[in-house]
């Protein structure tokens, strides 16, 4: 059964090593994937105020999916996203949002002219949308209206002024491990990155985050970006673990591309989770299929609150007839943030200063809040693989006052 699972895994890997990689991907967190994080220019420009807001009569938002694309992957998305946002107006109460959604087909020319059109409708926020450039070119678009962009990107790169990433962000998820890593007395890190563009982003995430979390990062080892290039760097990655006093082995990989086979070659090579304590940037229960992998057993990655995903999923399944996009609770989580906002009574209930307040916000993923750079803080949970299967050992707090800030 097991060598079933690995050469599914291993199929995956050779997919996704395999030269012909585009940097422009969609900002998948939620999934664990390193995506999105080709260089962009970074933010938007800065907002002097946002839109006057009369709560008594409903409130347009405009939001931007990548529908009506030749990727069905796209389209299903987009259908998703679009499905999680209606609930979530079904849920409020108390104001009413006239939700008006935009295809993009996820290209950033289209993206900014229907974001340039929605603002004409009448709209005075934007949630979304998805892929990092459309999202920079959406927020240079409506920054000379004073509309902030909510987008559901995960890559930091692109946050600031008008521009904020509601996904879920390396060094958000990085300093809740590595803090949880302190912790627990296994502070010391050995970081293992690939050699690309993905990599070195995620490393400067974790490496960020180290700073203000009370771990240590002893030593960095990458490798090239493909099935040889890890083979070949694993004597190096597990001579320097070995020889840096690392307590902790922190991989940046995820599960479609080198992680599957750095789970099975470390071990083999002197580095095992009996002796180190593994750990994932990225979601190492998706696919399912991972959870096997012996060398994962007993590591450590960061997933939103379980309770409450397990909740949005059956309520959106019984609602459509099939499980939701892995991101489509960050369409709820936009609203739920734009109805809280709205509820607060201020006038600009959009602006800058209201984005980012302290408190945050709740939806369905948990309790996020938004920063001036742009960025987010996610309550998250610290999950292990425990005998094939997820464990929580440190749940994701309830309150930006709790144990994991």
């Amino acid at each position: 059964m097991f060598r079933f699972l690995f050469r599914r895994l291993m199929q995956a890997v050779d997919k996704a090593l395999a030269p012909k990689r585009s940097p422009r991907v969609l900002a998948i967190g939620a999934v664990g994937a390193v995506a999105a994080l080709a260089a962009c220019e970074p933010g938007a420009l800065q907002t002097a105020s946002s839109p006057r807001v009369d709560t008594d009569r409903p409130v347009q938002v405009a939001m931007l999916v990548p529908g009506e694309s030749s990727d069905s992957g796209r389209n299903t998305l987009a259908r998703n996203l679009e499905n999680a946002a209606r609930m979530a107006v079904a849920d409020l109460q108390g104001v009413q949002i006239d939700l008006r959604v935009y295809q993009t087909g996820g290209d950033p020319n289209r993206a900014a002219a229907e974001a340039a059109r929605a603002v004409n409708d009448g709209a005075t926020i934007i949630l979304g949308p998805v892929f990092s450039e459309s999202a920079t070119a959406v927020g240079r678009t409506v920054a000379q209206r004073n509309i902030n962009v909510l987008s559901f990107s995960n890559n930091t790169e692109i946050a600031g002024g008008n521009v904020f990433v509601l996904g879920t962000t390396f060094e958000n998820t990085a300093q809740r491990l590595l803090a949880h890593a302190a912790q627990q007395d296994k502070g010391r890190v050995m970081l293992v990155s690939e050699r690309n563009a993905e990599g070195e982003v995620a490393t400067r995430a974790i490496q960020r985050a180290a700073a203000r979390s009370g771990a240590s990062i002893v030593g960095t080892q990458s490798y090239t970006f493909s099935q040889q290039g890890v083979v070949d760097a694993l004597p190096t990655i597990a001579s320097a673990v070995r020889s840096s006093g690392a307590q902790s082995v922190f991989f940046t990989a995820n599960s479609a591309g080198a992680l599957p086979l750095l789970a099975q070659l470390l071990p083999e090579n002197g580095v095992s989770p009996s002796q180190y304590q593994f750990i994932g940037l990225t979601r190492w229960d998706i696919p399912p299929e991972t959870l096997s992998l012996s060398g994962l057993q007993g590591g450590w990655f960061a997933r939103p609150d379980p309770g409450l995903t397990r909740q949005f999923e059956a309520r959106y399944r019984a609602a459509h007839g099939s499980d939701p996009h892995p991101i489509a609770g960050l369409g709820y989580d936009g609203i739920a943030a734009i109805g809280a906002l709205l509820r607060s009574g201020r006038g600009d209930p959009f602006s800058r200063e209201a984005l980012t307040q302290a408190s945050g916000f709740a939806g369905v993923n948990g309790i996020f809040r938004l920063r001036a750079d742009g960025t987010n803080e996610r309550g998250l949970a610290v999950a292990a693989i425990q005998n094939n299967e997820v464990v929580v050992i440190a749940p994701a707090p309830r309150s930006f006052a709790g144990a994991g800030f």
